[in-house]
């Protein structure tokens, strides 16, 4: 595949595994589902289920012909982590309803305590398909709407994401956070040279960290973006909320989708923020879509996995050799 495929896979370091437990069945999530709405007649389990490492989900279907969607914990930490999106939805849902932003997001309806500790939650299921980012075209179309409904989202007032306890790092925390992420690169002497020597560079231009901190979502991908038609109707998985670099959210969409569409993405997106997405915002993106490489590297480090190691290294001797005559991400 293209280096930009490649890129687009490892935007963000994976989660750590959980303790390797038999998932529930879909009969006991829909148990579980009935007990955190009391009245809602299960009749028929359906797509999706499955489970990852963290969190084992169903999907439901109820006597009035109605989807929901149950979630339960794989682990202390995912239970954790499933609270705080809650509360975050919550105040998201209402910033939607009251605003009228072109998006919608999950609303939990219901809760189930857990055996083990934790609770599963249970929500009406999302319209919309999961965007197939590379058959985006340029133009007034799906590509605008993303870019419009990314502006939205990070126009959302921050304060409100800092009143359910998320993460606050202003723009000198981000960079000194990322800074610290590549010194653990460098350290593993995996990383080529040229392109440890490019993102310092990129680093130390403090024309590149002067921005305003905004709600980002943290871990966009194509499936947490919901579609129908030419528009986004919805984004789901916001376990990794917190408010910093708008560029987060935009680096993905630099290294996966049609330049075309990158264009009308970013031109939307510009319209719809009311700073217009200044401060050298795309040059931060190409710098962390560049980075999620390293991540990826050391993913595979931390868990011994020679495959996703080997495939790190490979994907970063080919960016490096991709980069070679290309400007500096910062250009004077």
């Amino acid at each position: 595949p293209c280096l930009a495929a490649k890129l687009s896979v490892v935007s963000q370091t994976p989660s750590s595994p959980a303790t390797q437990r038999v998932p529930r069945s879909a009969i006991v999530l829909a148990a579980l589902a009935a007990a955190a709405i009391p009245g809602l007649d299960v009749v028929a389990t359906r797509h999706p289920r499955g489970f990852d490492d963290e969190v084992e989900f169903t999907g439901l279907l109820d006597a009035t012909g109605a989807s929901w969607l149950v979630r339960a914990p794989r682990s202390a930490s995912a239970g954790a982590a499933l609270e705080a999106e809650s509360a975050l939805l919550h105040v998201l849902a209402s910033v939607i309803d009251r605003e009228g932003l072109p998006f919608d997001v999950m609303r939990p309806a219901g809760f189930a305590d857990l055996p083990e500790g934790g609770r599963a939650v249970v929500s009406r299921e999302l319209a919309g398909a999961p965007l197939d980012v590379f058959s985006l075209t340029g133009g007034p179309g799906l590509a605008a709407s993303l870019g419009g409904s990314l502006a939205a989202l990070h126009e959302v007032d921050a304060t409100l994401a800092e009143d359910v306890g998320l993460p606050v790092y202003d723009a000198g925390e981000c960079r000194t956070r990322l800074q610290a992420e590549v010194d653990q690169m460098a350290q593993t002497s995996r990383v080529p040279l040229d392109l440890l020597k490019r993102w310092e560079r990129a680093l130390e231009d403090v024309r590149c960290w002067r921005f305003r901190p905004t709600f980002v979502h943290g871990d966009l991908q194509a499936e947490r973006v919901l579609v129908e038609g030419t528009a986004v109707v919805a984004f789901t998985g916001f376990t990794a909320s917190y408010v910093g670099d708008p560029a987060v959210d935009l680096a993905w969409l630099l290294a996966s989708a049609p330049e075309d569409a990158v264009e009308s993405i970013l031109e939307a997106y510009a319209y719809g923020r009311v700073e217009g997405g200044s401060g050298l915002l795309v040059e931060r993106a190409q710098l962390l879509s560049e980075v999620a490489l390293g991540r990826w590297l050391m993913h595979g480090l931390r868990h011994n996995d020679p495959v996703v190691t080997a495939e790190a290294e490979e994907m970063l001797a080919d960016l490096a050799a991709a980069v070679v005559d290309a400007p500096e991400i910062i250009e004077s």
